[in-house]
């Protein structure tokens, strides 16, 4: 593992200098690789705090461009930016903060083998998309990879985040909670609308916990948070694997099936 010089102590001592990280912790992270899906409200957030805080490798992937109503939430774009692919805009952005940050753009949906390829190579993923079908197509991958998840989702005043991973055998998948054949069309932002710090809370909370998964500090949230803005209180539910899940279950297209 290459050592840091002067300039990465420095820029770092603030996290080096918490016990439970330290140098090692540092230096775990600077190697690490995370994969995330979505530079919207929450990739924004998450595509910042991670380049910040020395992730040494992102790989930021989504399709869309930077519209003018974006900008009142995805803190990642500003108004130079519209019109411009938002993967692209949110790496100038990461790199902006950290120059050192390898940044990858994948100005593209990801889907099938790209996507399988995409989750392969990183060391955690993070879903900051919006729809259910991403959202299962993203976990379906990581099962498959046995690569942590974080997911995190923000609509109206509602938010809410979980950690998935399939390394762990009494950690649930996301289909563990929610079934493949719903419709998500009416639960988008653009439908429903939005608070804009709600998905920096979500997404930075996101960020967190892949911090800790890159550089092995504390404890992976378990079970499903949800925060309610209107209140300012969070819940948390505990919730486990569900046997009979037809994707990290033991069914014929389970996870055990081609483990």
């Amino acid at each position: 593992m290459t050592e840091m010089d002067d300039t990465a102590l420095l820029r770092y001592s603030r996290q080096i200098m918490l016990e439970q990280f330290d140098v090692a912790g540092q230096q775990r992270l600077l190697a690490g690789h995370a994969l995330i899906v979505g530079a919207g409200g929450l990739g924004s957030p998450v595509a910042l705090y991670l380049a910040a805080a020395g992730v040494g490798r992102l790989s930021i992937a989504d399709d869309d461009v930077v519209e003018l109503s974006n900008l009142q939430r995805q803190i990642a774009h500003d108004e130079r930016d519209l019109g411009r692919g938002k993967a692209e805009s949110a790496a100038v952005s990461a790199r902006r903060l950290n120059a050192a940050c390898q940044v990858d753009v994948i100005a593209s949906r990801l889907a099938g083998e790209a996507l399988q390829r995409a989750v392969t190579e990183a060391d955690v993923v993070l879903d900051c998309t919006d729809g259910f079908a991403s959202r299962h197509a993203i976990n379906r991958a990581c099962v498959a990879t046995r690569t942590p998840l974080v997911s995190g989702a923000a609509i109206r005043f509602s938010g809410q985040l979980a950690v998935f991973d399939a390394r762990d055998a009494a950690s649930p998948c996301y289909a563990c909670l929610y079934g493949e054949d719903g419709d998500d069309e009416a639960l988008r932002c653009a439908e429903n609308g939005v608070i804009a710090p709600l998905v920096g809370i979500i997404g930075t909370f996101q960020a967190l916990e892949a911090i800790k998964l890159l550089a092995g500090v504390g404890e992976s949230h378990r079970g499903l948070a949800t925060f309610d803005g209107l209140s300012g209180e969070w819940r948390r539910f505990n919730v486990g694997r569900d046997p009979a899940c037809p994707v990290c279950g033991p069914g014929p297209h389970g996870a055990s099936a081609t483990s």
